[in-house]
């Protein structure tokens, strides 16, 4: 009988209300808990699968990286328990999967994170394991396979994923499932093809940021001044620079070195300084740096060279913000021509000139324009930049882009197989593979061509990088489907007819490499520091002295190396400017405050100081009085004096200028350097001429002492006369005496004595200058 709470029109009671509830929660639990757990399991699964392995497996090496049918295939690795569960019944297994169809697939294959069931191949069966009982939560444990490669089951010539998993069991998973795999490539062409066999060049770059300041000493040796020791540490044992010429002298590569980075070597061949602070300390690295250049130069004796513009400038932001500054492209001329020379010197080789490397290979019309204006046909661009999408293969690098200049397209990617972090085995093994797996795939695109790629990587790869390239071109050393080629060779290739030749516009640039471009401002900063350059140049007798080191630091001032940080590269164009306007400044009007004129004329002296080791001439200095009517300057009252200059060094000269005044009272005078052509030099310099007042008493004075002279004159004169008349003969008492006169001589001390001089003609001298 039902309840009267059921029936319309009643209402339920708050305590029958509560009870009807609980009963409905306690009956509803059961099957919300079995739903929820339903759920949650895949969910889990899912999040496994999508946040990554709970166990990492890394492949620390794959030898033969290439095998053929007789080889043994062994690898070695490590399993890592990265979760928060130990691992029980492991084992370690390989999974060789189907010929994949080309390199977008062996891109989709390496971009795949965890295990794919229904994707990823099945363990080789009656292959190779390694078991372990248990993995606790963050440990590590060692592997190596081996298996014949005829047990394999490859095919046909072609590339093939190769992975090693982990499976096991887990508390939260104890039937056990995959819970790690690293996948990796086998390039298979047991024999040697059929067809043509891709032409490989691959570029070697050495390649350094600056290290030299534009500061040297003031010996006759003019010792350079680094900034620091870094450079010593990258040329010896074990560095940078030095790994890349040992690796590089063993392979089939085309050098392409920036002069800059041998002519600072060179320099530190000698004696040479290294700030520390604001000290100079002597340099040590002229061992090593004699080791380094004459490794160098037996490396590259019959291989060829390819010189960069000197200090690597950066073609993009002379292209995007430099060429409007005038005077900039001057500077790629420049560097473009000293580039052969500081080779030749000293490496002794002839190098080519002819090519131009934007960053990155990335151009517009604006950068090639800029690229061949310095004389380089070629501009080496990559294949992510003038692309070919209609393309089912890789064309031939080179093809003419219009003008008479060519782009010699490199490979995107091969040239950025090596980049990242390669220091740890496993990343370096994993670049290995890629890289032969990608050659591989682009040779079987189209055995019927025959073709040219060029790999340009990064420009100053780092030592694992560096011995990365070296392994993988190893690896291609038995030329099973690739040929070496130099160049040179590749640029005078026949272009492929369908490739496209269109330099992309200026839209399809990259935003990311644009803002690491140098600014208009750094563009400006060189030009004034030019300008200083060229005022100083003129007035030194050894220009060279000066003209080299700075004309240098201009054009590392533009290197490619500043793009990652713009701060350091403020920095170097701020220290250049102030350092050559300190040299500048040691050629200088010494102050001097007041010169008093204590007459109508005077001498007025400004002295010029050299503080420089060598002489300074084509100077002119000018003095103008701001009152050329109260003074006057050289005979002929001119209202400006002006008088050539020419000071040894370490020395100063007074110059000289005769004034005229036609008041009394201070007169204010500016003193001016300039070269030969007019133009400025140096500060002015104001100082005041005080010109003394004549007074009627000293006029006086004057007079009277002139009305003395003049009587003492005629006095003189009437005594003379009178003495004269009394020696005249009166006749003859005897020989040799005077008739009637006495034995007196006009010479005796009896006579009367002068009280002056004979007078002088001479006016009097000009009134002299006090400097106060």
């Amino acid at each position: 009988m039902a309840d009267a709470a059921d029936f319309q029109g009643t209402t339920p009671s708050p305590a029958r209300r509560w009870l009807r509830r609980t009963a409905a929660l306690l009956v509803a639990a059961p099957l919300f808990a079995s739903l929820l757990s339903a759920t949650a399991a895949p969910m889990a699964q899912a999040a496994g699968d999508a946040s990554g392995q709970s166990v990492a497996v890394t492949l620390d090496a794959v030898a033969p990286s290439a095998p053929i049918k007789s080889d043994t295939l062994t690898i070695t690795g490590t399993v890592t328990n990265t979760g928060k569960q130990a691992v029980t019944g492991a084992h370690v297994a390989l999974r060789v999967g189907s010929k994949l169809s080309g390199r977008s697939a062996i891109e989709e294959t390496a971009s795949r994170k965890g295990f794919a069931p229904g994707i990823d191949a099945a363990e080789l069966s009656d292959g190779p394991t390694v078991t372990f009982d248990r993995i606790d939560a963050g440990i590590s444990q060692d592997f190596t396979l081996s298996v014949p490669v005829s047990k394999l089951g490859l095919g046909e010539d072609g590339v093939y994923p190769l992975g090693v998993s982990l499976s096991g069991r887990t508390s939260s998973h104890p039937s056990g499932r995959v819970l790690g795999i690293q996948r990796t490539f086998l390039p298979w062409q047991p024999e040697g093809s059929e067809g043509k066999k891709t032409q490989l060049t691959f570029l070697w770059p050495l390649i350094s940021s600056s290290h030299l300041t534009a500061q040297t000493g003031s010996d006759a040796q003019q010792t350079p001044v680094f900034a620091d020791d870094s450079l010593a540490r990258d040329i010896g044992p074990g560095g940078r620079l030095n790994q890349m010429v040992a690796l590089g002298k063993q392979l089939p590569v085309t050098w392409v070195i920036d002069p800059d980075l041998l002519a600072t070597v060179d320099a530190m061949t000698r004696n040479y300084k290294i700030k520390a602070g604001d000290t100079l300390v002597n340099g040590t690295g002229q061992d090593v740096a004699k080791a380094w250049l004459s490794a160098l130069e037996a490396a590259v004796q019959g291989e060829k060279v390819v010189a960069l513009p000197f200090a690597d400038p950066d073609l993009a932001s002379l292209a995007h913000h430099g060429r409007d500054v005038p005077g900039t492209l001057g500077h790629l001329r420049v560097a473009t021509e000293v580039a052969q020379k500081t080779i030749d010197t000293i490496l002794h080789v002839t190098p080519s000139v002819d090519y131009s490397w934007p960053v990155d290979g990335a151009v517009d019309p604006s950068i090639v324009d800029v690229a061949t204006s310095a004389g380089a046909h070629n501009v080496i661009a990559r294949s992510d930049s003038l692309r070919d999408a209609s393309l089912s293969y890789a064309p031939t690098a080179v093809r003419p882009i219009g003008g008479g200049a060519s782009a010699v397209v490199a490979d995107a990617g091969l040239s950025t197989a090596f980049q990242g972090d390669l220091s740890m085995a496993d990343s370096s093994t994993l670049a290995v593979q890629d890289f032969l797996a990608q050659t591989l795939a682009i040779t079987l695109q189209d055995t019927d061509k025959q073709r040219s790629i060029v790999v340009a990587p990064q420009r100053m790869p780092s030592v694992s990088q560096a011995q990365t390239m070296a392994a993988s071109l190893h690896a291609l050393d038995p030329q099973r489907w690739t040929q070496p080629l130099d160049l040179s060779a590749a640029a005078t290739a026949k272009p492929d007819p369908l490739a496209t030749t269109k330099v992309p516009g200026p839209g399809a640039y990259s935003d990311t490499l644009r803002r690491q471009e140098l600014p208009v401002d750094a563009f400006q900063d060189m030009r004034s520091t030019q300008g200083t350059l060229d005022r100083f140049k003129v007035i030194l007798t050894a220009p060279d002295r000066v003209v080299t080191p700075f004309g240098n630091a201009i054009n590392r001032e533009m290197s490619t190396s500043w793009r990652t940080d713009g701060d350091a590269a403020q920095n170097y164009r701020s220290g250049v400017q102030l350092y050559l306007d300190g040299l500048a400044n040691q050629v200088h009007l010494i102050q001097k405050s007041t010169a008093t004129m204590s007459g109508r004329s005077a001498t007025i002296a400004v002295t010029v100081q050299n503080k420089l080791v060598q002489g300074v001439g084509h100077l002119v200095l000018r003095i103008q009085p701001k009152s050329p009517t109260r003074l006057q300057l050289g005979e002929d009252g001119a209202a400006i004096g002006e008088q050539p200059v020419k000071v040894d060094g370490d020395r100063s000269q007074s110059v000289k200028f005769t004034a005229i005044a036609n008041a009394n009272g201070p007169v204010p005078v500016t003193a001016r350097l300039y070269t030969e052509d007019g133009t400025p030099y140096g500060d002015p310099m104001e100082f005041t001429v005080q010109v003394s007042e004549i007074t009627p008493t000293v006029m006086l004075v004057i007079a009277g002492g002139v009305l003395l002279l003049v009587l003492a004159g005629i006095r003189m004169y009437t005594h003379r006369k009178r003495s004269t008349a009394r020696d005249e003969p009166q006749g003859d008492d005897g020989p040799g005496r005077p008739n009637g006169s006495a034995d007196a001589d006009p010479g005796q001390p009896s006579d009367p004595t002068p009280d002056t001089g004979p007078e002088s003609g001479a006016a009097p001298g000009p009134g002299e200058k006090v400097d106060h």
